[in-house]
């Protein structure tokens, strides 16, 4: 499957956070490793798109639109630091 950066996930986390959130970091549940979330390698389907750490390869985040919702899951995140505006 192809897969592309992190700067994928702007608009949807956009849409649900009113900000772009790919400069805020994130912390790897696996390794530890803390990078942009820019910086993740991103996987997208029809089942939706699933954020990977670019160091481990652990699930950080997935996001699956539906008709009238959608669901975000920060599982393997450890902590998200957003820059102040």
């Amino acid at each position: 499957m192809q897969h592309f950066d992190g700067n994928l996930l702007a608009g949807a986390l956009a849409d649900l956070l009113s900000f772009d959130a790919t400069g805020a970091r994130a912390r790897c549940n696996g390794c530890g490793t803390v990078g942009e979330l820019a910086t993740t390698i991103v996987f997208r389907s029809a089942a939706g798109t699933v954020a990977r750490c670019a160091a481990c390869g652990q699930v950080l985040l997935t996001v699956v639109e539906g008709d009238d919702r959608t669901f975000v899951n920060f599982t393997g995140t450890g902590a998200i630091e957003i820059p102040a505006r």
